[in-house]
């Protein structure tokens, strides 16, 4: 949630934001981004299941070396800092939080696709 809020504050599309918070497979995403958020998305769900073949779909969108071992990199650190925060019982701020809930009360329910009932 505290990193959908920054994507909002930081980019002219808080529709996009939206989307890439609450399910970014609904987003008007290029291919390459795609492919790097479902990377990421396995590598954080499952992380044994990571084969070489996904990595070389990293490459067939285009990523270099250097990108995809940025990936692997922001993926990993993420995963370990938020484990890291569980495990020492880390609480969301409260006034982060309350931002969060007004969002959620207000601009979301704005969101058609978020609010709707899925199949």
């Amino acid at each position: 949630m505290a990193h959908g809020e920054a994507l909002r504050l930081y980019s002219d599309d808080p529709e996009l934001a939206s989307h890439v918070m609450h399910d970014y497979r609904e987003a008007n995403l290029d291919e390459p981004t795609r492919g790097m958020l479902d990377f990421a998305v396995k590598l954080t769900r499952d992380p044994s299941s990571v084969q070489r073949e996904d990595v070389e779909g990293l490459r067939r969108e285009g990523l270099d070396e250097q990108q995809v071992l940025s990936v692997v990199l922001i993926t990993s650190l993420f995963n370990f800092m938020t484990r890291l925060a569980d495990g020492l019982g880390v609480e969301f701020p409260a006034a982060s939080q309350r931002q969060i809930e007004s969002w959620l009360a207000g601009p979301a329910r704005e969101q058609e696709w978020m609010m709707s009932e899925k199949d």
